[in-house]
């Protein structure tokens, strides 16, 4: 059977839907702008604009259903919009996800790809000085072998880094500040900016480095008469090539500095200039390697038996020459005789052996490599000498340094030689650093990087191959090139001719200078716009096209630490240091996120693992020692300073970093491992739950009660500070919140750490007893409860305060949970204030575990009470031996390794007073006062009043002044004797039974008294008369919590008992013990 049916377009419906008022759209519009749950939702992590217009949400009635959301859920369309306009900020910025951002411009620069934008600089910035200045000199003294050694494990730490970098990098999108913004964002605000700071001032060095390099080259191989300083003696030419270097340093990053102020474009435009440089010195050393297989250069080495000589200062190797059948001595033989004439005085060494002149360049196919296969380690000082040359041994008393020998510089051995060559390895991170001008830089950057890792390791290593297979090993143990004329000693092997090389090479650690004064301020700019670390906030002003001026006079300040040192062996350690603290983080970083396996850790590139990461750190780590024990130290107690105080000044920032959610998992582990049950007695401290009460406005009402925890515990141990507010949670959500803040910044000020937990209950007796069931995690939760006494439970209008106390009290005696209440808490002290003197007395009536013996120890741990020595009292009944006592108490100290001072305080059993049936009676009066339902307001005020007054005059009635003041000088006595016990006895019975008669007819209404209540106000009084003589002057007494009345009805009562054993005292704690050992003698 066909059916009928028509087709309402759903904007029909939406205009049809009802006729409603425009009005009440409007007000119904304005009352749901929040979202439904009343949350604020937080800003989406994709886009970094501020928030989307809402006349373009509600456009359409499509989405009818969902329109109360919009405000925080934006619409797909939108959010793809947005996020396909996406532009990365500028080079230094502060991430995008940053609230800040929404007021900064956005300023649009050229995108770059692969090649250019990561390949070719990792390629300029990792082929530099060390390539040309030093990488000969290592391979002579360390040999090919272990020279390959080095360059291999170099290479292979900044692989795996690279590794790691490109696992992170492809894990989302990397806006400016490349390393340091992926480390920051994976290990938090703490590590980030340590390792931050670590990988600026790295790069710092490694621009005085390449500067450094630009004047050896300049001034040892170029122009070597432009030097300011001359030597006139050999002895000195180091140090005044050091000044020269200190000079001519000063006067580069001036001219640098400028350049790079002037504009980076310039920089930049150059780049590929300088590349150029570099990739044609290369060739040149490759195509001079394939010609000396067939035509080797000529350069010949002048030795001296199997020393090697500097050809400066003479031309011809020869003792003498031949010239028309006649014999003439050579300038060479004038450096070593005192005379030119052939019977002159000569040289012992010089005498005995002959002069020679060997090929410097071989030739690849010489077998020269053989020779260079092993190691030539030396002393400082040590003369270059040829390992296989015939030699005589001369007189050791010979003064060598007026002679041409060449000598070597500095003390040679394996970790040195690491040091120098690692930051030529260093680059890697060029790539990532422009993260922020890339085109797609989750593409770029792993391709780019490693593609220029592979490329310059295979440089390297086919490089000191190729260096020990052409050239004589004493050559390349000659720096500096003295035995070639003073030519370059890569240079020597070039084709066509060294000054491509000289060239090429100054070009290129210009260049790369240039870099790094460019590069290492906008990382500095983009640590201090993050503003985790305070005091360099400064350095993130720029000028107004963003370039880093501030940054840029602090770099180049930093930058002339390094030139002041001069050495460019000294300056290589250095930066090697902090370039591999950061490499290590990075695979820190990488391998803690695969581990954690969050759910936001998906990277694009897959070829990684997180073994490879902990290699890569591992390496790292052991590369930093093996360059230079104590330089490694430095550089991590500067991260750890620099750690701790971001830590101390408190980095506000949530970046969702690996390190929060290792801590969570560590975490979860150890809360798994945690016995959920009671720990050992050795174990016990107490874990507590502190119970606040708050005012109307949520603020806190006894500040001190936190200030006595933080004392309590200093630190140690579990607390979770809870409180009631009584309502239901949809109403008093935004009060929880403003609850919770005000909690925890009163924490933050009396120093307490621990969690804070606001509950919302339709009662508030409900809200604590859920608190004490539930507060905690699994085997972390709280055994000791401590809260202040309610000082109002006696006004009538708070009725019920005295029943949540009591209950209170039940329920963690229920639990097996220890109970301190602090009565006159507003007198406890302060965290900042100091007893100079003064006793902490504990007052054992009942065994409860130890906890009174615990609390006075924990608390003088504190500097609040260090300095309070320790009282115990215990009170002896008729039967007992208080001397015996005495020992027994101070032996059970001894054990407990508590020094204590011990007392022992006798009480015989006397009548009971008048002053004891008084308070007895106006207790039971007022607990029938209370229960009397239809009693207004008013009537009740006026009998509290009149409660008062008869308490009041009872106190001043002469008959009790007599009775207390007969009663005081025979309430304590040292010893008790059987004689004197039955002495007492009798005395009491004659004398008082006549007496407590006649008191007794003077008020017949104490004859209808509850004997229970009776006896027990008889304790209290007695107990707290006691306590008044020995411990009023205090500073603060820790007594017996007795327990509530298993009968309900008396519960009133209960508090009055309370208020009267602690009437007269200043700090009181009332413990209650959980019920079970809490302290031990045993170790």
């Amino acid at each position: 059977m066909p059916t009928s049916f028509t087709v309402v377009p759903v904007e029909a419906q939406g205009e049809e839907r009802d006729g409603q008022p425009q009005e009440e759209e409007q007000e119904e519009d304005e009352r749901d702008r929040s979202s439904g749950d009343g949350v604020a939702r937080e800003s989406s992590p994709f886009i970094n604009s501020a928030e989307m217009e809402r006349g373009n949400v509600y456009e359409g009635k499509n989405m009818a259903l969902f329109e109360e959301e919009m405000d925080s859920n934006p619409m797909v369309s939108s959010l793809l919009n947005k996020l396909a306009n996406y532009t990365n900020l500028t080079q230094g910025v502060v991430e995008h996800e940053a609230d800040e951002d929404s007021k900064r411009k956005e300023v649009k620069v050229p995108r770059m790809g692969t090649c250019i934008g990561v390949y070719l600089p990792c390629l300029q910035n990792i082929l530099g000085v060390i390539l040309f200045l030093r990488l000969t000199w290592i391979v002579g003294t360390a040999g090919v072998l272990e020279s390959f050694i080095i360059v291999f494990m170099c290479c292979a730490c900044t692989m795996l880094t690279a590794i790691s970098m490109s696992a992170i990098a492809t894990n989302g999108v990397v806006p400016a500040g490349g390393s340091y913004y992926m480390i920051s964002r994976s290990l938090g605000p703490e590590f980030g900016g340590a390792v931050g700071l670590c990988f600026y001032l790295g790069t710092t060095f490694a621009g005085a480095m390449y500067i450094l390099g630009t004047i050896e080259i300049l001034l040892t191989y170029i122009t070597p008469s432009a030097a300011i300083f001359k030597a006139e003696e050999v002895s000195e030419e180091t140090e005044a090539m050091l000044n020269n270097m200190r000079v001519y340093g000063t006067c580069i990053i001036i001219l640098m500095a400028v350049v790079v102020f002037v504009g980076v474009k310039y920089v930049n435009k150059l780049a590929l200039v300088f590349l150029a440089c570099v990739i044609l010195s290369i060739i040149a050393i490759y195509a001079g390697v394939i010609k000396t297989a067939f035509d080797p250069p000529d350069f010949p080495i002048c030795l001296l038996g199997n020393r090697t000589l500097s050809k400066r200062s003479f031309d011809v190797c020869a003792k003498f020459t031949e010239s028309n059948n006649e014999t003439k001595t050579t300038a060479l033989w004038s450096l070593f005789c005192d005379s030119p004439l052939l019977n002159a005085t000569c040289d012992d060494y010089f005498n005995l052996n002959n002069v020679t002149e060997i090929q410097g360049i071989p030739g690849i196919m010489s077998g020269v490599l053989s020779d260079n296969l092993w190691s030539a380690y030396s002393e400082k000082g040590s003369i270059v000498e040829k390992k296989d040359q015939p030699s005589v041994a001369g007189s050791e008393e010979t003064k060598m340094s007026g002679l041409p020998y060449i000598f070597t510089d500095i003390m040679t051995y394996f970790t040195m030689l690491v040091g120098i060559y690692f930051p030529s390895v260093t680059g890697i991170m060029a790539g990532s650093n422009r993260s922020g001008d890339l085109k797609d830089a989750q593409k770029s950057i792993p391709t780019g990087t490693i593609l220029a890792i592979a490329t310059t390791s295979f440089i390297y290593l086919s490089c000191i191959v190729l260096f020990g297979a052409c050239i004589e090993g004493v050559i390349l143990r000659d720096k500096f090139g003295e035995a070639v004329n003073g030519n370059l000693v890569v240079g020597t092997l070039a084709w066509p001719s060294p000054w491509v090389i000289v060239i090429g090479s100054f070009f290129s650690t210009c260049g790369a200078g240039l870099q790094s004064l460019t590069g290492a301020p906008r990382l500095l700019q983009a640590i201090a716009r993050d503003g985790i670390v305070p005091f360099i906030q400064v350095f993130g002003h720029g000028k107004a096209n963003g370039e880093p001026t501030w940054a840029l006079l602090l770099t180049a300040g930093i930058c002339e630490i390094g030139i002041l040192i001069a050495s460019l062996d000294s300056v290589a350690p250095i930066l090697s240091m902090f370039f591999l603290m950061c490499y290590m983080f990075v695979n820190l970083a990488c391998a803690v996120q695969t581990l954690l396996r969050t759910p936001n850790w998906r990277p694009r590139f897959k070829y990684y693992h997180w073994t490879l990461s902990f290699l890569g750190m591992s390496l790292c780590l052991a590369l930093m020692f093996i360059c230079s024990w104590y330089y490694a130290l430095i550089a991590m107690l500067i991260t750890g300073c620099i750690y701790k105080y971001i830590e101390y000044r408190g980095a506000e920032k949530e970046w969702g970093d690996g390190i929060r959610g290792l801590s969570l998992n560590a975490a979860r582990y150890a809360l798994l491992r945690v016995e959920d049950g009671p720990p050992h007695t050795k174990n016990w401290r107490p874990q507590l739950l502190v119970l606040l009460n708050l005012d109307s406005e949520q603020l806190v009402k006894h500040p001190r009660l936190l200030s006595f925890t933080s004392q309590l515990k200093a630190g140690k141990g579990l607390t979770i500070v809870g409180s009631v507010l009584q309502g239901i949670y949809l109403d008093k959500c935004t009060e929880t919140q403003k609850a919770e803040e005000n909690v925890k910044a009163l924490m933050g000020v009396e120093k307490t750490k621990g969690f804070c937990q606001i509950v919302v209950s339709p009662s508030f007796r409900d809200g604590i007893s859920y608190l004490i069931q539930s507060a905690g995690l699994g085997g972390m939760k709280h055994n000791t409860v401590l809260m202040a006494w309610p000082q109002s439970w006696k006004q009538t209008e708070n009725r019920f305060s005295w029943k949540n106390f009591v209950d209170t009290v039940r329920e963690t005696t229920a639990a097996q949970q220890a109970l301190l209440v602090a009565k006159n808490i507003d007198l406890f002290p302060t965290n900042q204030e100091r007893f100079t003197e003064g006793s902490i007395d504990v007052w054992w009536i009942v065994h409860d575990g130890g906890m009174l013996m615990l609390l006075p120890f924990l608390l003088r741990q504190h500097k609040v009470w260090r300095k309070c020595k320790m009282r115990i009292f215990t009170v002896a009944q008729m039967d007992d031996n208080s001397i015996q006592m005495k020992k027994d108490l101070q032996m059970f100290l001894y054990h407990l390794r508590l020094n204590a001072e011990v007392e022992v305080v006798e009480m015989f059993e006397n009548d009971i007073s008048a002053f004891t049936y008084e308070k007895t009676l106006m207790m039971e009066q007022r607990s029938q006062m209370l229960k009397q339902m239809q009693l207004s307001k008013n009537e009740r005020e006026r009998e509290a009043q009149l409660i008062h007054d008869r308490n009041t005059a009872s106190r001043s009635t002469p008959a009790v002044k007599t009775s207390v003041t007969a009663a005081a000088p025979e309430k304590v006595h040292m010893t008790w004797t059987k004689e004197k016990f039955v002495a007492e006895k009798h005395k009491n019975k004659d004398l008082n039974v006549s007496g407590f008669k006649d008191i007794f007819n003077m008020k017949p209404e104490w004859g209808n008294l509850n004997q229970s209540n009776v006896r027990r106000m008889h304790t209290a009084v007695k107990l707290n008369g006691v306590v008044l003589n020995k411990s009023q002057h205090a500073h603060l007494v820790l007594l017996n919590m007795p327990g509530p009345p298993k009968n309900r009805k008396g519960d009133e009562n209960y508090m009055e008992f309370l208020e009267v054993l602690t009437e007269g005292l200043d700090r009181v704690l009332l413990v209650r013990g959980s019920g079970r050992e809490v302290i031990t003698i045993y170790s």
